[in-house]
Formats: structure tokens, C-alpha cells, sequence
């Protein structure tokens, strides 16, 4: 495989993250893009931006030698790609995680041609994208996970980060696609590795704004304002992206956009490195999850300001 052999691309999944990344995808590349989404308002807006609409997820698949799939997590990408787990392998008339009105119960994974390759860019247990790249072998085809970090304006603006996992030629092949979504495309390893990093960036970030939002709160009882105590921060080592964005324009102003990365969605990211203990887990001491990261959870002000 390589960036030669992929001439056709197809996405699958334009949600807030999804539709912005197939957009640049669009605009700085030179394939043709067929695309797919429940919703069908965000299908209508990528066709207008110069897509092909299509009418199943399916239909992308026989579309494109790469198929590209950015969804809300573990259970939707496995229900996609996989089917459901007593289900029957194999070509989903619809490929729809949420059951499509043909009622297919396999995945599109049973659609793939030996030379495809398969690109997810969902958040999604490290195991999940393993298994899968597994499956898309013993079909002659590729997988690789490449999920991505930073905001929606970043994904506006095709200023991502992408985390992937993929054995070396298939990253060469994939990096020309992932180059017109983000700014920073990192192999971080072979299959699920790209998983791996993402969930402990997010594990990172989620702590840290639990701890500016406990800062914030302490500064103010103690009488100095959350702006000046995060100005300052900000020019010393208490620095961080997630100051500059989640804490300065999420917690200080109380402003939670309802289309920013929803708490349910860091609800889901936490416990994954801890329910991997084969491939994560740590029984050393102290490294455990801390405090600040499990009781996110719980603080609104906290929760709801984090964003991709």
C-alpha cells in the first residue's frame, strides 16, 4: 500500500469533529470525498461543500480505497465496523451503529477489499482498534487508528493533532490525508498505539482543568480574581493549553458551548486505561487515578468546559 494506490475517499461520521476534518479534507485534497451521517442536515452541508452524499455507509465503503470513520466511541465504532456481538459477520446494508431502517445486524468490516484501508478517528478503547486492524488483515485489507486532540476551532481550522497507530507503510500511505486535518500527525506506534496516547492526553487534560477549577475557586475565596490569578499563571510554569483555552475561555467566563466535548464523552474516556489492565494497567504504587480525575465527573464548572 501506498499514498499512490488511495485514489477515493470516503468518511463516515460529521458531527462536530467530524464534519469541520471532512471539510479540510475536502478543500486541501485532490480525491474525491463520499460521505455518510445519520443526521441528515450534516450530510446535506458536506454535499454542498463538495462531497458525494451517499445513502448508507455501506455505499461509502464500496466507494473508496480509504475509508475514514470519526464517531462519538468504543460502542459506536464497534457496531459500525464490527456488528453487533452475536450478530452475523459482514455487510450492513446500512452500516449504521444506531440500526438503519434495512435492519442489517453485521458491520461494514465485511464490505472491505483486500488493499483498502481503514482509518478510524474516533476516541476508542486501544483493544477495539487491535482488533479490528486483526479482522481488516485476514481480509487482505489495513486498519489504523488516528484520533485527534485540540478543539473544534482546531478542526476548523485543520490544526489538529493526530495520534496513530498503524504499521509503518500504512502511516505513509494515510499521512497525505491526515496532513489536510491536522498540523502535528505522529505515529506513535503499531495498532492501537495512536489510542493509547490519545486516552492519556485525555487523562492529562481532564486533570489538569479539574485543577484549575479548583484553583480558580480558592483564589476567589481567598479574595484575588480567577482572571488575574490565570494571567499570571500563564507566565510562569503553571502554563498549559488547557489554561489558555478550557480555563480562560470556558471557566472564568462560566461559558460551556453545547456543542464543545460533552462530559458524557470524558465520562467515557476515563476508566478505559483502567479497565485494560493487560495492556495499561499499572500495580505499581501511586498510579492509580487521581482524585481530581474522578471527581471531575461531579463538577459541572469542571466537567462541561472540556473540549477536544
Amino acid at each position: 500500500m501506498t499514498a499512490a494506490t488511495i485514489e477515493r475517499i470516503g468518511f463516515i461520521g460529521l458531527g462536530v469533529m467530524g464534519g469541520a476534518m471532512c471539510r479540510n479534507l475536502i478543500a486541501k485534497g485532490s480525491w474525491p470525498v463520499t460521505a455518510f451521517d445519520l443526521n441528515p442536515q450534516a450530510l446535506a452541508g458536506i454535499a454542498a461543500a463538495g462531497a458525494r452524499a451517499a445513502a448508507s455507509a455501506a455505499e461509502v465503503v464500496d466507494a473508496a480505497d480509504a475509508v475514514i470513520t470519526c464517531l462519538p466511541g468504543g460502542a459506536e465504532v464497534r457496531k459500525l465496523v464490527l456488528g453487533p456481538p452475536n450478530g452475523p459477520p459482514g455487510g450492513d446494508p446500512d452500516g449504521d451503529p444506531g440500526g438503519g431502517p434495512d435492519g442489517g445486524p453485521g458491520g461494514i468490516l465485511g464490505r472491505l477489499r483486500a488493499g483498502q484501508v481503514l482509518i478510524d478517528m474516533s476516541t476508542s478503547p486501544p483493544a477495539l482498534a487491535r482488533e479490528i486492524a486483526a479482522a481488516a488483515a485476514a481480509r487482505g485489507a489495513r486498519a489504523a487508528d488516528a484520533p485527534v486532540a485540540r478543539t473544534r476551532q482546531a478542526a476548523a481550522d485543520g490544526t489538529l493533532a493526530i495520534m496513530v497507530g498503524a504499521e509503518p507503510a500504512v502511516f505513509e500511505a494515510i499521512r497525505p490525508l491526515l496532513a489536510t486535518m491536522g498540523t502535528e500527525v505522529v505515529r506513535c506506534g503499531g495498532p492501537g498505539a495512536g489510542q493509547v496516547v490519545k486516552i492519556l492526553n485525555n487523562m492529562v487534560l481532564f486533570q489538569t482543568v479539574a485543577a484549575l477549577a479548583g484553583a480558580i475557586t480558592l483564589a476567589e475565596r481567598a479574595g484575588v480574581a480567577g482572571a488575574v490569578l490565570l494571567d499570571t499563571l500563564s507566565t510562569g510554569s503553571g502554563d498549559s493549553f488547557a489554561l489558555r483555552n478550557h480555563g480562560q475561555k470556558s471557566l472564568l467566563p462560566q461559558d460551556y458551548p453545547d456543542q464543545a466535548f460533552s462530559v458524557s464523552y470524558a465520562a467515557k474516556d476515563l476508566p478505559t486505561p483502567w479497565n485494560s489492565p493487560p495492556s495499561m494497567g499499572s500495580k505499581r504504587p501511586g498510579r492509580r487515578p487521581s482524585p481530581s480525575c474522578s471527581n471531575a465527573r461531579s463538577r459541572p464548572a469542571t466537567a462541561t468546559a472540556i473540549s477536544r
